[in-house]
């Protein structure tokens, strides 16, 4: 049992590390890390060979002064001042310095190396060989920089520099060189892993709310770790998101039970007539007529509501955004206007019509024209007779770019209730009277929503205040 267990934590660790290997920010650590390095790599390259560069420069030069004075004291003090030269200088302790001077038969004549360097001179005249194998200042297994030429008299003599130093220096730094690539690598492979982990942990959390959701679970949300970075916007989008979904799945259903329940009713009362009259037999064609234009009413109601709805589907979709055009919402106003004004005489009502600007904006005109009319219906189905009715349309002002009032002198909507009323089919206690389904505030704030508009609610003092504001960018 317990090795079955052990096997399993291993197989889900690997399986842990398998994922997290295939994620998108390890990849990318592991690419950042792979220029990193080489960036260092480079910075560490370009040092040395400006160092060691300096550094053989340097003795190069030196070398070639020497060479020079040796070649001035020869022709001055002639083979013999040269061999006296070349010897005190090699018996210098601790000199870094090699000498050879030789006959044309090989003959050392003083020096501090035990034979002529088989390697070949480059084309400069410089000589690079190791110093070791031919017994020079130290026992180091260095290398020496050694310039040749040939006196006359076909005397041969090697002037060059023990290169120990810079040996030194060269295999410190390949050394450094692999330290601090290895310790890159390392700290780079174990930073990627932390990043990929802690994005994972975060990716896996929207993952594991989006199968709470496809589960079923609405109310899960994706959450939030405060650090105010892109993951954290993600989450703020998303939940927006699904809290938009939450509410239209809600808002379905609410409709389909409303719609089961306020619809029975009329098609109960649209059975029964039809039903009476064939029960009642009669040969009065104005009978026959009359349930005929009851059942007629009945059922443009029924299509009134359905028309509503799809409607309100429609504006909440959003469809209707790729038909936005430039709409002059003075010519919206005062049609609707000119449209409803008869009906207010014909109960009474004086409806009165400001129109204080022509603004434009980006929008749908057939649906500008139904929240409008919308507004001057359940004004003036609400507004008593004698009352008043006052449709304003005001321009650009602070904070939006076009607003619309309808203010009317009715008995109004108390302030607990004016978010409710614009839900579908919700009807107050004081309208169940009047003819009505209740989707005609809905509409509106579904109108509202797709243009981008606030839709207000407030206290005409008497009556009800409904104001349809604009934002700025609406404006075209």
């Amino acid at each position: 049992m317990k090795r079955n267990g052990a096997a399993g934590g291993w197989q889900a660790f690997g399986a842990a590390g398998l994922r997290l290997v295939r994620t998108t920010a390890f990849r990318l650590a592991l690419l950042y890390l792979a220029m990193f390095v080489l960036s260092v790599g480079v910075i560490l390259g370009v040092v040395y060979r400006t160092t060691a560069g300096f550094l053989e420069q340097e003795i190069g030069e030196t070398i070639a002064l020497e060479v020079s004075g040796l070649q001035d004291h020869y022709r001055t003090y002639g083979l013999t001042g040269l061999v006296d030269v070349v010897r005190a200088r090699s018996a210098v302790p601790n000199n870094n310095s090699i000498y050879l001077l030789t006959t044309p038969a090989g003959v050392i004549l003083a020096g501090n190396l035990s034979g002529w360097p088989d390697a070949v001179p480059s084309a400069s005249g410089w000589t690079h060989f190791k110093v070791a194998d031919y017994g020079g200042v130290t026992d180091r297994p260095s290398t020496a920089q050694a310039a040749t030429f040939t006196l006359p008299g076909q005397f041969r003599l090697l002037v060059g520099r023990d290169m120990s130093e810079i040996d030194q220096l060269r295999s410190r730094m390949f050394h450094s060189l692999r330290w601090v690539l290895g310790s890159t690598a390392l700290l780079g492979l174990g930073g990627g892993l932390l990043m990929s982990r802690g994005a994972m942990r975060r990716i896996e959390a929207i993952n594991r709310t989006t199968r709470q959701i496809m589960a079923g679970d609405l109310s899960d949300r994706v959450p939030r770790f405060g650090g105010g970075d892109e993951m954290d916007r993600l989450a703020a989008n998303l939940n927006a998101m699904l809290d938009r979904i939450e509410r239209l799945m809600t808002g379905m259903r609410q409709v389909t039970d409303s719609v089961a329940h306020d619809l029975r009713t009329p098609l109960t009362r649209l059975r029964s007539r039809i039903e009476l009259a064939l029960i009642h037999e009669t040969e009065d064609p104005e009978v026959y007529r009359g349930v005929l234009q009851d059942t007629i009413a009945e059922a443009d109601r029924l299509l009134a509501t359905f028309t509503a709805l799809l409607s309100i589907a429609e504006a909440e979709s959003g469809a209707k955004r790729q038909d936005f055009v430039p709409v002059d919402l003075a010519e919206v106003v005062g049609l609707a206007a000119d449209l409803y004004e008869p009906v207010a005489e014909e109960r009474g009502q004086r409806l009165t019509v400001d129109i204080r600007a022509r603004p434009t904006v980006h929008g749908n005109g057939q649906l500008l024209a139904q929240a409008v009319s919308n507004l001057l219906d359940n004004a003036i189905k609400y507004t008593p007779e004698g009352g008043t009715i006052a449709l304003v349309l005001d321009g650009p002002g602070p904070g939006r770019a076009a607003c619309i009032d309808v203010a009317d002198s009715g008995p109004g909507i108390p302030p607990d209730m004016r978010d409710k009323v614009l839900q579908r089919f919700v009807r107050l206690d004081t309208a169940r009277a009047s003819p009505g389904n209740g989707l005609g505030l809905s509409l509106v704030d579904a109108v509202a929503t797709l243009h981008g508009a606030r839709l207000e609610l407030g206290d005409n003092q008497p009556g009800l205040r409904i104001s349809l504001v604009f934002p700025p960018e609406a404006r075209r």
